[in-house]
């Protein structure tokens, strides 16, 4: 049985603060990473690096809309000739001339408030040819008859960054982006979003265009297996015909659930904590897969129970495969080393 291990934010972003991996026991993944042959390549976000490993091409954008469509959509399902993008709700914080981005991790917002905002949004574009459907709350989806010349950024990439220079280019950028400043008119005043206020809760004042794309004709993978609680990870297993599961609570009931096979495990609760550098959590949530995930990995592997250990780190420098073998533990002169010495540029 072969594992592979995908964690987004393994590694804190900022490099040299060592002090953030200070009191830290994580002997079992030190040993893993210091046994295991490392392969390193450039920086890729979670949806790329999904979409590569699921042999999904990229269009002007990595076609995210029409592979989530397949989980959202109920009566709208994407036909092969359709493009479809992604227009989620946002907030949006104007800091010394910087205009900062934040998702759904950082407020919550309900499928009655998404559809009375898009319902908004559609009496004032309705006749342009844009619909706004809200199929989730923090999900919504646009259909567009024509395919514009247009090439949007990963929401992922965008959380805490500067959006005034990242807005989608292409030729027709310049109608989506009149696009983009008429939305957050229209949201700046909704009464939704003062009532939101009133209640000390994020505004819900922009909606960020992104992954647009044409349905793909062949999705595959050679996982048997695919184990998260990560949504687009789920709609490309859907898409592939994989078996999906619900994340289990730790590397020992995976085991008890596993089939012979290749398996994909997604832990993805590091990545948001990075993003919005929030060092207590992402500490607990680190410590926390120490005990449920790598210690018993790591005894998994003595016990020969599991054949090959790979772990796919994903940050914003780079991306970093760790590959293990029951060979590898034969390594005597591979000493454990901390964790921080792989954070550092």
């Amino acid at each position: 049985m072969n594992l592979h291990l995908l964690i987004p934010g393994l590694f804190w972003p900022e490099a040299g603060r060592s002090e953030v991996y200070g009191g830290l026991s994580l002997s079992a993944l030190e040993v893993i990473l210091a046994k295991s042959h490392c392969a390193e390549s450039q920086s890729q976000g979670i949806e790329e690096w999904l979409c590569q490993t699921f042999g999904v091409s990229k269009q002007q954008d990595w076609p995210i809309a029409p592979i989530m469509l397949q989980l959202d959509g109920t009566d709208e399902k994407p036909d092969q000739n359709e493009y479809w993008l992604r227009a989620d709700p946002v907030h949006l914080r104007i800091q010394n001339n910087h205009m900062l981005l934040a998702d759904s991790q950082v407020f919550s917002i309900s499928l009655k408030e998404s559809i009375q905002f898009a319902d908004t949004l559609n009496q004032y574009f309705s006749k342009s040819g844009i619909v706004f459907l809200p199929l989730h709350p923090d999900r919504w989806y646009v259909r567009i008859a024509k395919i514009p010349c247009l090439q949007t950024r990963l929401l992922s990439e965008m959380i805490g960054k500067n959006i005034n220079n990242l807005l989608p280019i292409g030729e027709d950028s310049s109608a989506w982006h009149s696009i983009f400043n008429e939305i957050q008119m229209l949201l700046h005043t909704h009464p939704l979003n003062q009532e939101r206020e009133e209640r000390g809760e994020l505004a819900i004042n922009s909606i960020w265009f992104w992954g647009g794309g044409m349905m793909p004709q062949n999705i595959c993978s050679t996982f048997n297996q695919i184990w998260c609680d990560h949504a687009f990870t789920h709609a490309l297993a859907v898409a592939s015909g994989i078996a999906s599961n619900p994340l289990p609570h730790d590397a020992t009931m995976w085991q008890r659930q596993a089939k012979p096979g290749n398996h994909l495990v997604v832990l993805d609760t590091l990545w948001g904590k990075t993003q919005y550098r929030n060092i207590y959590e992402w500490r607990e949530c680190l410590s926390s897969f120490e005990q449920r995930w790598f210690i018993p990995l790591l005894e998994a592997m003595k016990k020969r129970v599991i054949s090959q250990l790979t772990i796919t780190v994903l940050n914003e420098d780079s991306t970093r495969n760790f590959i293990m073998s029951h060979n590898s533990l034969w390594k005597f002169w591979a000493r454990a080393k901390s964790l921080s010495s792989y954070g550092l540029n």
